[in-house]
């Protein structure tokens, strides 16, 4: 049997609760990608051009420092991560995780929650922060509120 886990990222609170749920739906342990600077508010706001969240999606290369590199990757055969979409594709602090560990030979499955937005050029855009030895699955933005029947249904959908 494969060891999994749930790997995520909540700027504010959404993905956070969908994580702890899949979690539970494919008998993963979680873990949760913190920033070593928590978003303010005023850091999330998409519309002001000055604010944090803009400033670091409108650089592709930034990474946002994580508080800690303590995931016990290694231990694990499958990793979902977990994150909000942001400018339609993951934010960059995704990124950072991916590059901080050796995925090789793991399953990589991506997923999302997002106001209105599909999952965009997130495959894209983090694939080469992964290991070419990773494999990875298709990515899906999920409701934040996903009964947890559905969430089964979807991991079980994966065939890992």
């Amino acid at each position: 049997m494969s060891k999994k886990l749930v790997a995520y990222f909540s700027a504010s609170g959404v993905t956070a609760s969908l994580a702890k749920s899949i979690a539970e739906a494919a008998g993963a342990d979680l873990y949760e990608i913190r920033p070593e600077a928590p978003y303010t508010k005023a850091d999330l706001d998409w519309a002001d051009k000055n604010s944090r969240s803009t400033i670091e999606m409108n650089d592709q290369a930034f990474r946002p420092a994580i508080a800690d590199q303590d995931a016990d990757i290694a231990a694990y055969d499958i990793i979902f991560v977990g994150f909000p979409i942001w400018w339609y594709i993951a934010p960059t602090i995704i990124n950072t995780f991916l590059e901080s560990y050796d995925f090789s030979g793991k399953t990589i499955v991506p997923f999302a929650t997002s106001g209105g937005s599909g999952m965009g050029k997130t495959a894209e855009k983090l694939q080469p922060s992964v290991s070419p030895a990773a494999l990875w699955k298709e990515g899906k933005v999920l409701g934040g509120r996903q009964s947890k029947d559905a969430l089964a249904a979807w991991v079980d959908s994966l065939n890992l």
